[in-house]
């Protein structure tokens, strides 16, 4: 295996990799040699992205377009990943949605169910759908984007944080039933990072004074290979571009 190539042969699937964290993600991927499957909402944004792939690399990605808000969606998105490539090797579960900041007596409870539909539902149900998947592997790694609102609770952000708490506990439980096998996951909390999502949260920053999230592509890369052990603790962004090691459990 070329070791500039650390990831040739392997299948990697993406949620949310029409932009941000999940692009950048899908973009290291397919740059370190993996096959990347890359699904998000938007089908333009996503054949964008696959020819930014083929332009770095010579190979094209496999598209999904997906709404993770749909979980029979993701039913039918681990039969089709059977039937096609028999095995997923590195899971990228980067898709989300902020939902609106408010109080939390004043939360709508449509877009309470939208944001837990998407946040925690969804990883339950991509668990569910890759599990067997990942199996396969000879190392599956399976990668979930967290925040820093589940330590660190504040105003207004209750939908959004409770539901990424969620995702923490389901991931932690899930990689505690598979300590014996193979396949290992981690949860990264990029931090402030120069998103969409950011800039809805926070209209007045100056997204210039943020990283990129090109800038967590390497972390990515490297967690897909990584002998990691169980997830007690987030893979932090800024310890890991701080200290060049990994920052986990």
């Amino acid at each position: 295996m070329s070791t500039d190539l650390p990831l040739q042969g392997k299948i990697a699937l993406v949620t949310g990799a029409s932009r941000g964290i999940g692009r950048a993600s899908a973009m290291a991927l397919a740059k370190a040699g993996a096959h990347v499957i890359a699904t998000a909402r938007t089908q333009g944004a996503l054949e964008e992205l696959d020819d930014e792939i083929r332009a770095a690399t010579g190979a094209s990605a496999t598209l999904v377009p997906l709404d993770l808000g749909e979980p029979e969606g993701l039913d039918h998105l681990g039969l089709a990943i059977h039937q096609r490539f028999g095995k997923l090797d590195v899971l990228v579960h980067a898709g989300a949605i902020l939902g609106l900041l408010t109080p939390v007596s004043h939360i709508e409870p449509a877009m309470w169910d939208r944001v837990m539909a998407v946040n925690l539902t969804a990883t339950y149900r991509l668990i569910r759908s890759v599990e067997r998947l990942l199996r396969v592997s000879d190392a599956g790694r399976a990668i979930f984007i967290t925040t820093g609102r589940v330590e660190r609770p504040r105003a207004f952000w209750g939908a959004y944080g409770a539901s990424k708490a969620g995702m923490e506990h389901i991931v932690r439980t899930w990689a505690d039933e598979l300590e014996n096998t193979q396949i290992r996951a981690a949860l990264v909390d990029p931090g402030q990072m120069r998103t969409k999502m950011r800039a809805e949260a926070m209209p007045g920053e100056d997204p210039m004074t943020l990283p990129h999230p090109d800038e967590i592509g390497p972390l990515i890369v490297e967690l897909a290979q990584a002998e990691l052990g169980l997830p007690k603790v987030n893979v932090s962004f800024s310890a890991w571009k701080s200290a060049g090691t990994l920052a986990s459990a």
